[in-house]
């Protein structure tokens, strides 16, 4: 097809010369405006050379649109091809060679064509895909098609439906304006969110932080910042500039933070592993001691300084932990065996102290001080082969122990009655006691019989009282 705005050039030539009937047949047909849409490029496709817009492939036109454009053009006897356009009248082409009809339908159908571009622009309008951009580029280069067009059909109509287009596209404009505004504003403050969200994260770091917990959460607030971005409309460079400083911001203070955590924790794992193996050593030093006490006390001692050095990670704290085990385990397994040997000589022990104490309680009781006496030597001889015999069972010593002070007690009880009846000096204590006793009894009576204060009379009658329990007591 020719350039719409190159005239053809005339030829004598025969074998160059090409009839107007072969021309009409060679050029391509205009399609409908339903083939435009399936087939045809956008506008914006048209737009890219703004200069030539191409004519989209078309054809299926009706006749009577093809017959309604050819109204406003007529072809002259030597083929130019005229237009009426508003007041003006134009040539837009010469086809010498061909009929009057086929010239004047060919450019009838470049008209349709031009009307199906409109057509489609008023499509894309309508679309919500369609871009700022593309609506500058499409009006520019149908601008420049409308404005002389080689065509035949009715151009200042075609021109007015422009004109209600461009108004359009200029709506069009703004409210893609609007809507890429308030689009921006919500993906702004939802981009905010992610921000202030990781901010919140980084101003409540501390000693009770959750490292890994954290980690995932910036990660995940990361993950959104990058969808974010991917699905949603563009912001300004100066606002996701300045948000995007925020969040790396507070990204930044928490690596820092927990680089610094993660320091300390390794010092201190360090400081405790170093702790723990010195705990080891001394008690590799205790694990085969005798000495059951007091190695047990140290061996208390050991692990309250391992429960107080702190944890060296995982893997180590186990690790060093059972060679401490083993290390006590060692001792604490020699001491129980020892105590399981001795539970048994105890036990032994036991029976034969029980033994003694059936003969022991077989002395008692004496009734007189010869029988004492005798109970006595019997009893030395027990108690000797008592302490010869050895420790019993704790749980055992009291009860055995007071058996044998009770068989004590009882003849010592003789014995002491014994001695008082014979002691001449017990004797004189207990006369000279009765005498004063008597003497402080007389003295009451008379402080009694001149007492008028009822209340000195009650105290000393009280007095009285107690003075001659005490004289009944010792007669």
């Amino acid at each position: 097809m020719a350039d719409n705005n190159v005239t053809e050039p005339q030829t004598n030539d025969p074998t160059q010369q090409t009839s107007a009937t072969e021309a009409a047949k060679n050029a391509k047909a205009a399609p409908t405006p339903a083939a435009i849409k399936a087939h045809a490029p956008s506008p914006a496709a048209f737009a890219k050379n703004a200069a030539h817009v191409p004519t989209p492939k078309t054809g299926g036109f009706g006749e009577s649109e093809i017959k309604d454009a050819e109204r406003f053009g007529r072809v002259d006897d030597n083929g130019a091809v005229y237009v009426k356009d508003g007041d003006e009248e134009r040539e837009v082409g010469q086809f010498p060679d061909a009929s009057k009809e086929e010239a004047l339908s060919l450019y009838a159908r470049r008209y349709l064509d031009l009307k199906a571009k409109l057509d489609l622009f008023a499509q894309r309008l309508k679309s919500n895909s369609i871009k700022p951009r593309e609506i500058d580029e499409t009006v520019t280069a149908l601008s420049e098609e409308l404005a002389k067009p080689d065509v035949v059909g009715d151009i200042p109509a075609l021109r007015s439906r422009f004109e209600e287009l461009k108004t359009k596209a200029q709506e069009k404009k703004t409210a893609i304006a609007a809507a890429r505004k308030e689009a921006v504003a919500k993906a702004v403050t939802e981009r905010t969110k992610i921000v202030e969200k990781a901010e919140e994260l980084a101003a409540g770091l501390g000693d009770n932080t959750n490292w890994r917990s954290t980690a995932d959460k910036f990660r995940s607030l990361f993950d959104q910042w990058q969808q974010h971005q991917r699905t949603t409309v563009r912001i300004d460079k100066t606002d996701a500039d300045a948000l995007w400083k925020r969040f790396s911001s507070a990204r930044t203070t928490f690596n820092q933070s927990r680089r610094k955590w993660a320091q300390a924790r390794d010092n201190e794992r360090a400081a405790a592993r170093k702790a723990k193996e010195a705990i080891i050593a001394e008690a590799n030093e205790l694990k085969d001691s005798t000495a059951w006490a007091e190695t047990s006390h140290r061996f208390n001692d050991l692990m309250a300084r391992w429960k107080q050095a702190g944890r060296a990670g995982r893997q180590e704290d186990d690790a060093l932990w059972a060679q401490f085990r083993e290390a006590a385990d060692t001792f604490f397994n020699a001491r129980q065996a020892d105590r399981d040997q001795m539970n048994s000589a105890e036990k032994e022990n036991l029976a034969k102290k029980e033994a003694l104490l059936v003969k022991a309680e077989a002395l008692v009781p004496v009734k007189d001080e010869a029988e004492a006496k005798q109970a006595r030597r019997q009893l030395a001889e027990i108690q000797e082969e008592w302490d010869q015999i050895g420790y019993v069972p704790r749980e055992d010593m009291r009860r055995i122990e007071s058996r044998l002070d009770d068989v004590d007690k009882q003849i010592k009880a003789v014995e002491d009655a014994a001695w008082k009846r014979s002691d001449p000096e017990a004797d004189a204590r207990k006369s000279s006691f009765e005498g004063q006793l008597k003497a402080q009894l007389d003295e009451l009576d008379e402080r009694i019989a001149k007492a008028s204060d009822p209340k000195v009379k009650a105290k000393l009658e009280a007095e009285k009282a107690t003075k001659e329990q005490w004289l009944n007591a010792i007669m």
